[in-house]
């Protein structure tokens, strides 16, 4: 029997945050959403910041999107953050004094680009993040990821007679 080639491929993403710069905010945590498109492929990562306002509500600090490499190896990003904001001073007060500032209702409109051309949104802060992208069989499906000479992961070679 022949030998058939592969018919799905691998990939899997992992990471972590390695650090954040809002110089203005202390106590501030992350939530994360992956966006992707019709055919169910991962395109983006939504990164949405929170941190207490002055009255203790917790309160948008930043949104930022970045897209999910694909390539194998270690990939660092840095995305700038912004936040959304009030188009007139009588909103500003009001949000500001009713303790409801100006956010999406969903995070994932950050990575589409549809509807945001009517935002104002003032940049604030950068978050960095850290991928490791492993791959098998992308390029053999015809998936181009990059140079040929970044196909492989590093590591422990394979005992003799065992493949991958």
């Amino acid at each position: 029997m022949a030998a058939a080639g592969p018919s799905v491929f691998l990939l899997m993403v992992n990471g972590q945050v390695e650090s954040a710069q809002f110089p203005e905010y202390d106590d501030l945590y992350c939530k994360y959403c992956f966006v992707y498109g019709q055919d169910w492929a991962p395109t983006a990562v939504v990164l949405s910041v929170y941190g207490p306002d002055v009255f203790g509500n917790d309160v948008v600090r930043g949104y930022g999107a970045v897209h999910v490499p694909f390539s194998p190896g270690r990939h660092k990003k840095t995305i700038p953050m912004f936040v959304p904001e009030s188009v007139s001073k009588l909103q500003k007060f009001t949000s500001w004094f009713m303790g409801r500032r100006p956010e999406y209702t969903d995070p994932k409109v950050v990575a589409q680009g549809e509807g945001r051309e009517v935002t104002r949104v003032r940049s604030q802060g950068f978050v960095t993040l850290l991928f490791n992208v492993v791959t098998k069989d992308m390029r053999k499906l015809g998936y181009d990821t990059g140079p040929p000479d970044t196909q492989g992961v590093s590591g422990p070679s394979t005992p003799q007679g065992l493949s991958r």
